[in-house]
């Protein structure tokens, strides 16, 4: 796809809004494999640039620009001692899948059990290398937490993408939602977890895979994550989902709350950020009243960003909206060495530690009926 038609594929906003809604009937709508995957593909990782005295030296790898991390950053691969980061499959009623499973060193150690988080990848990308771009590895050897990364299979989706845009996998007690939340109590069953501390976050399809099994799942998570993704409901074939990814869609309105951080890049071309606001809309429905804010700051170097934080009084947030500027289909803040990353953007992988250890869910809330297999 030339940079022209990518243009006017995926910058709705060119032109007025019944033009738009035209030219969607009329045009024939590639499919959610050749939309995601031929976008999302990873590049190489950018190759290790030296720093010079005036900072790291910007290159430019797929979408945005990347930056060569400093040895001392979250990029470094090195397992430290006492830590695992081991390869393991899960076989369950809903199917099997392999996964990546990150233990701090400090997990022996534990007075108490830890925080878990899931993250699910995006299209075209495997656990080691969302790995690498989110840094969430160093941030839970940091923090004290178990990270989680299952892996897509070729054969579940070629472009190795959570089918969050299928009907059999929008809902609990099946599909892929039932699968993930499987895959979470057989860590939770065999870990040094805290049932109470358990969280999902993802990139794109993966984000838009978030925050389904989040919803369907309330007695499992406490918290989402949501980066360049999808309201839930917002498609529910491959036609729909890439209108949605076009144009935006406001999906559904949700059962009951769920804390969700969301992070977008404003010059997505991918996802329309659109799709942003409408997930923190739908998060926010559930909620009786909540305080708005928001702030517009600037990384020192790197972009200018907006976050509109939603909370009781001066307590904790419970809906996080960041758009940043100038960033595309990217996750914020993080390294060079993954894929699909902007390191000139705030650190999603450390606001979203930091939101999702401020909740936890209740005896009550975990003891809601239902297997999810």
């Amino acid at each position: 796809m030339n940079s022209d038609s990518e243009r006017q594929m995926f910058d709705p906003f060119k032109t007025t809004r019944a033009r738009s809604r035209k030219k969607l009937r009329s045009a024939k709508v590639p499919s959610v494999s050749k939309a995601w995957g031929t976008l999302l593909t990873p590049a190489k990782p950018a190759r290790r640039a030296k720093a010079s005295a005036g900072g790291r030296k910007a290159k430019r790898v797929g979408p945005v620009a990347q930056q060569a991390p400093p040895a001392t950053s979250r990029s470094r691969a090195a397992v430290p001692r006492g830590a695992s980061f081991r390869t393991g499959t899960h076989e369950g009623a809903f199917g099997a899948r392999s996964y990546k499973l990150y233990v701090p060193s400090m997990a022996k150690k534990a007075a108490e059990p830890l925080p878990l988080i899931v993250m699910l990848h995006g299209c075209g990308q495997t656990p080691q290398d969302f790995a690498r771009g989110t840094g969430m590895n160093a941030l839970a050897e940091e923090f004290g937490a178990l990270v989680l990364y299952p892996a897509q299979a070729r054969k579940a989706q070629l472009n190795r993408c959570w089918n969050w845009f299928k009907r059999g996998d929008q809902a609990r007690g099946g599909g892929e939602p039932a699968l993930i939340a499987g895959l979470t109590q057989e860590i939770i069953a065999g870990q040094p977890v805290d049932p109470a501390r358990v969280y999902i976050a993802g990139l794109s399809a993966g984000a838009s895979a978030s925050l389904i099994v989040a919803t369907a799942y309330p007695d499992i998570f406490a918290a989402v994550g949501v980066h360049s993704g999808l309201a839930v409901g917002a498609a529910h074939d491959a036609a729909s989902a890439t209108r949605a990814m076009v144009a935006g869609a406001p999906g559904r309105r949700l059962g009951a709350p769920m804390p969700t951080i969301i992070f977008h890049g404003e010059k997505d071309k991918v996802v329309n950020p659109r799709n942003g606001r409408f997930a923190a809309m739908r998060a926010l429905q559930p909620y009786d009243r909540l305080d708005r804010t928001e702030k517009t700051m600037r990384v020192s170097g790197g972009h200018e960003y907006v976050r509109t934080a939603h909370r009781v009084g001066r307590g904790r947030s419970y809906v996080e909206h960041w758009l940043v500027q100038g960033s595309g289909h990217a996750w914020s803040g993080g390294n060079a060495a993954g894929s699909y990353t902007d390191p000139d953007g705030p650190d999603a992988s450390r606001e979203m530690m930091r939101f999702f250890l401020r909740h936890r869910t209740t005896k009550k809330r975990r003891a809601l009926p239902g297997n999810p297999g």
